[in-house]
């Protein structure tokens, strides 16, 4: 997660970057069934380990996942708080366009209705 001193944006890019490769998707979408080794997560992308290794430390430094090692295995699992923190700014977001789109839609409303009314007026 982003330290004490740095701003919440920058959490926030480090996160989004991340989302932004299809490895590292992939790799957030299998470690959402559990916990799994860097070579087990390494084996379906095709490339080698110590580029794959780039992925993971990506993805580790965003705050997404957390790694631990044990002997020779390094284990991945997802962390929790690094998504939530994408998904408070998403239904932030979410929320500001629904209010806009009310809006829109109250306007476009109030719009038709006075066009009626002037219609109305006119034919009488």
């Amino acid at each position: 997660m982003p330290s004490v001193a740095e701003r919440p944006s920058e959490g926030l890019n480090r996160i989004f970057l991340a989302l932004a490769d299809p490895t590292r998707r992939a790799v957030i979408a299998r470690l959402g069934q559990g916990p799994a080794s860097v070579s087990e997560l390494a084996g379906p992308s095709g490339m080698g380990l110590p580029s794959f290794i780039k992925h993971i430390r990506l993805l580790e430094n965003s705050g997404m996942i957390r790694t631990t090692k044990s002997g020779r295995t390094r284990t991945c699992t997802i962390n929790g708080q690094g998504l939530s923190h994408a998904e408070h700014w998403l239904a932030e977001q979410r929320a500001i366009w629904e209010r806009h789109s009310d809006r829109l839609e109250a306007f476009e409303m109030q719009e038709q209705a006075e066009g009626t009314a002037r219609n109305a007026e006119r034919d009488d």
